[in-house]
This record gives C-alpha cells, structure tokens and sequence, in this order.
C-alpha cells in the first residue's frame, strides 16, 4: 500500500480564512460565535452563529462566477484554492487524470433552494432559477473545484452529514493507497446559517440558546452546556501519494496513516449508547493505521456541546484506548468555531494535522463546571505545548455515521 501525505492546506473558517490565521486564532482560543447577521433572526429560539463574517469571493472566483455561485460552493472552491496554492501544486495536462477531487456537504445549497421555493409559490414556477438543480444538490461543489483547476481523476461528494468532510478524506486517503490517483484535493464545504437552517436545529432543540452570551455558547464537555452552535465554511487538504510528492519538492505536512468508519445501526440522531460505534471506528482507524492506542497522544474530539454527544465521545474514548484514555489530550475546536456541520471533520482535520506538525495542542474553551460524565482532560481554555507523535480526528454524523482519521509525523 503506498504511503499518503498532506501537503496542502486550505482553511475558511469563522476564525480566519487561510490555514496561518486559522491555526493563530485556533491556538489563542478565539471565539467565532456572535450573533446572526445574515438573515434577520427574531423569532427564533437562536440568535447567534459562527459566521464567516470577512469572506470576499471574488478573490477566490472571476467577479461574474462570484455574483452568481452560491454559498457553499463558494467556500469549497476557496478551500480548494488556498490548498493548491499551500501545496504549490499544478494541475498540468500531464497529471490532470491523476488528481481527484472529493469534496463533500451535508446540505449543500439550502438558502439558494430557500429562495426558489419562495420564487415558486410567490411568482410561479416560470420565474424558478436555471441554475436551481445544480445551485441545490451538494456534489456541485466537487464538480466546480475540478472544472476550475482542471483535475480530471475521482471525483465525488460523500453526503454523511457532520461526517462528510472526514470521510471525503478519508476514502481519498484509501484511493491513493490502492494507485488510483496520484493526488486528491479533499475536504468539506457549507452555509447553512439560514433561516430554514437555524429553524430546523432549532425545532430539533439542538442548538444553543445563550443569545445574550454568544463566545461562551459553545462549550464542550461543560456541565452548562445547552446545545451547539451552528457554524459555516469550507476546508480542504492536499493530500499525496508519498513517492509523487517528493518527486516534485513537495512540502510535507504530516503523514495520513489510518482510517476507520462504522455505523451506528441505532438512531436517526441520537449517537448509540455508550458511544458504541465511535469505539469500532477508532478501533479500525488504529488498528489501519499499524498503531497502539498508547501511541496516540491527542484527539481532536468531535465535540458538539450536545448533552449526549459529548458524554458518549468521552464513554468511546474511554472504551478504546482504556487506561490510556486518561493521558489523552482532548480538545474540541467547535467551542470556538461552532459547527460547520458536513464541513467540520476537514476544518477539523487540517487543525489535528498543524497540532502534530507543531506539538500544541488547541484549547476547549468555554470549559468552566466539569460535567462528571466527562472526566477525561480536555485542555480547558488554554492551548499546550506538548508532544505530539500521532492524533486523531472523530466525527459523528446523523443517522450513526462514524469516521476517524489517524495523522502521524512524517519521518
């Protein structure tokens, strides 16, 4: 099996757009949580969202193309930019069939379906969007990112909710290691902060309410936690066979080592007890990987500020990695960047990967009253300096999705 390295890393993110300024606020334990702008909110049970408040997309995209693309798909190709550009790759002619693209969403177009089904009961369907069908469905994303940088190898978006992005990587992890693409540009999109977005998390009752506090809604693993908070933005990592990448210079990140998905067979939301299918994916991730569970020194924690999600996450870690689980570090990066829902595992990803890269584990910030079903060590509020030998990335998606990546230094 060939060996597979990141090179490249584009980041937008409610914190920074671009992977320096991201990683600068990440490790600062900045909040991206304020309230919505993007819609007038009133009437609804929250207020407040991590928004991409200083996103300009004609710096990504000619100014007709960025009038007219919506949201998501925005943010997906300046990912994708920020990632080439990061990872001094050119998709020539000569390599263009061996550069994939899998870049996925959870929901793709929503405000654009939005718009048009209020175009459709308001004015008729005559006056309904050409550009309706592909403006809508979440694969465009990928499509688009491989038209504008001409990659002709795999191509496609994985739809599993809040673990699209980590399973995008990690089935293009499994395509270079078989030889079926030399390079793969993965990753995960979204813009859902909406007003059917936030309505139906909100009629879900998952999401936050602290509207009057918002940089301290989000706070995993916290007694007073009270739901997530919804987040926006893209994430993409150029990811190498080994061989190619040293072939043309290539900087190198990390190595990508491990992968593991399983399903919860339980509940259309709520994760299984005991967080019983997390614990068989890291068990996959680690055992594709080659590692022990001792040989893990940090996870980036799914961690949503969800009553059960975060209890069940701290219930797998302790099941998969036992006694070690007490000498993990445990951050999650959605108490300052909300969640960005099909987007989070990729963002979440390039974040597990600069931890290695630069031995500092992020902070969980918010982390004020431990909640006695999560005991485990959180870095609470302050990022740490430690070494880091290996990590890993968990995401959880509705309908008992699980996907973990295993990330390692590369020697």
């Amino acid at each position: 099996m060939k060996r597979v390295v990141v090179t490249g890393l584009g980041a937008v993110t409610p914190i920074g757009i671009g992977k320096d300024i991201f990683w600068q606020n990440l490790v600062a334990g900045k909040s991206g949580t304020g309230p919505i702008t993007h819609f007038d909110p009133t009437g609804f049970d929250a207020r407040i969202a991590a928004q991409v408040n200083d996103f300009d997309p004609s710096l990504y995209l000619e100014k007709k193309e960025a009038r007219r693309l919506v949201r998501f798909i925005q943010f997906g190709i300046a990912a994708a930019k920020l990632a080439v550009q990061d990872a001094r790759l050119t998709i020539t002619p000569e390599i263009a069939d061996e550069v994939g693209v899998f870049v996925g969403s959870g929901i793709g177009g929503i405000g654009f379906l939005e718009e048009q089904a209020r175009t459709l009961h308001t004015k008729g369907p005559s006056r309904l969007s050409p550009f309706t069908v592909p403006f809508m469905i979440t694969d465009m994303a990928a499509g688009y990112i491989s038209i504008l940088l001409g990659a002709k190898g795999p191509n496609l978006c994985i739809v599993t909710a809040c673990a699209s992005g980590t399973h995008c990587i990690g089935e293009a992890f499994k395509t270079i290691q078989r030889g079926a693409a030399k390079a793969v540009l993965a990753g995960g999109t979204e813009a859902a902060i909406t007003p059917l977005g936030i309505g139906s998390f909100c009629a879900a009752g998952a999401l936050s309410t602290r509207n009057d506090d918002p940089a301290h809604a989000s706070r995993p693993f916290d007694k007073d936690r009270n739901g997530f908070v919804m987040g926006e933005g893209g994430g993409v990592v150029v990811l190498e066979e080994l061989e190619f990448a040293k072939a043309r210079g290539a900087h190198i990140y990390a190595e990508l080592v491990g992968y593991g998905a399983s399903g919860d067979a339980y509940h259309m939301t709520s994760p299984a007890p005991g967080g019983e299918g997390a614990v068989r994916a890291i068990h996959a991730a680690l055992k594709d990987a080659g590692l022990r569970p001792e040989e893990i020194d940090y996870v980036n924690a799914h961690g949503t500020s969800t009553e059960l999600n975060d209890k069940y996450e701290t219930m797998a870690l302790k099941t998969a990695f036992g006694d070690h689980a007490k000498k993990l570090a445990v951050s999650s990066n959605k108490s300052m960047i909300g969640h960005l829902l099909g987007a989070s595992g990729a963002v979440e990803f390039i974040a597990t990967t600069l931890s290695t890269v630069n031995d500092v584990a992020p902070p969980t910030i918010n982390y004020e009253n431990p909640d006695p079903d999560c005991d485990l060590d959180y870095v609470p509020n302050q990022s740490r300096p430690m070494p880091i030998r290996a990590a890993i990335s968990n995401s959880f998606g509705f309908g008992g999705h699980n996907a973990i990546l295993v990330v390692k230094k590369y020697r």
